[in-house]
């Protein structure tokens, strides 16, 4: 999986739902945004996919490329193509966003009140098979927990065991999502005007204007 500061691998994306297809080598000479979300995701909607939409809003004069990518890595009968397709077509939102949605008072007549008005994209989700793969459980320790090595040996056959478990248990793999090493949604990649990935980051309220300009004037 690429870290930061290393070349960005193209998107590998099933489908292109609202906006022309692209990918990152064909956007030299120009910054990406990309902001992962799914659709039952909540926080995507509340805090995520609003700071994208502004970040958009803010440069759209300037070499800025903005995508949204609709992945899935769990509840996969939510997150799923159909229904990222009425999200876009209708502003249709489904599950606990919708709950977490209505009681903020962010929907009218059910539906999403704002667009998003960027390019947006569905991951490829595919079915697992063969079980555990050979090193992925170690793939997954050197992403999320980078103090492994220091922790006590109980602490580290515990993590390994809930790893080992989840994996086993998981029905699909999102491909781009696990190829860059995402940790949850929302989460945004902020790639640089020669194509190397800035920044990686998990949550929302992340300042991403700040973080995109300077690299605008690169």
């Amino acid at each position: 999986m690429p870290a930061v500061n290393e070349p960005a691998p193209n998107l590998q994306i099933a489908e292109w739902v609202q906006g022309d297809a692209s990918n990152i080598d064909q956007q030299r000479g120009r910054v990406i945004l990309i902001e992962v979300f799914q659709v039952n995701c909540p926080g995507c909607f509340i805090g995520g996919l609003p700071e994208a939409i502004q970040t958009y809003l803010t440069f759209k004069e300037k070499p800025l490329t903005v995508w949204g990518l609709a992945t899935a890595f769990e509840d996969y009968h939510l997150n799923s193509l159909e229904n990222l397709k009425k999200l876009i077509d209708t502003g249709e939102v489904v599950g606990q966003t919708m709950a977490s949605l209505s009681e903020l008072n962010m929907l009218s007549m059910g539906r999403l009140q704002y667009f998003m008005p960027f390019p947006v994209a569905w991951d490829q989700v595919v079915k697992r098979e063969g079980g555990v793969r050979e090193g992925e459980v170690q793939r997954w320790i050197k992403r999320d927990f980078p103090d492994f090595e220091s922790m006590p040996e109980n602490h580290r056959i515990q993590i390994e065991s809930q790893i080992r478990n989840y994996l086993e248990k998981k029905e699909y793999d999102a491909l781009t999502f696990d190829q860059y090493g995402l940790r949850g949604t929302p989460s945004s990649i902020i790639i640089d005007k020669e194509g190397v990935i800035r920044h990686k980051l998990f949550g929302s309220g992340l300042d991403l204007e700040n973080l995109v300009e300077p690299l605008l004037d690169e």
